[in-house]
């Protein structure tokens, strides 16, 4: 289990918006997956992502690194930021929006 925590260690320190999900940006594979892809494409938000359904150890592995049941999860600098509900949520009420700028991560301006 080691190994798989370096690997998400890795993942969500090297980049700054990192989405593990079902599927791919391109093709998600579940409803949830595909909400959150919609919110980030939705607010321009440059992203990496990785496919928990192509490893039983990565879909184990993140979730017991959050300690967090579902997938997707969502971090933002290396933060936790929440699953489907909760970035949709956040979402709505311009929360998210706030946050990532916050951070420092550009946010396309709605039209």
């Amino acid at each position: 289990m080691s190994d798989i925590n370096a690997f998400i260690d890795e993942q969500i320190k090297n980049n700054d918006v990192f989405l593990f999900m079902k599927g791919s940006p391109d093709f998600p594979q579940c409803g949830f997956s595909g909400q959150v892809v919609q919110i980030m494409s939705y607010l321009g938000v440059e992203y990496a992502s990785a496919n928990v359904l192509e490893s039983d150890e990565l879909r184990d592995g993140i979730k017991a690194y959050t300690n967090w049941p579902t997938i997707p999860q969502l971090y933002v600098k290396g933060e936790f930021v929440g699953g489907c509900d909760i970035i949709r949520e956040m979402f709505q009420a311009g929360e998210l929006q706030t946050h990532l700028t916050t951070n420092g991560i550009a946010v396309k301006e709605a039209s």
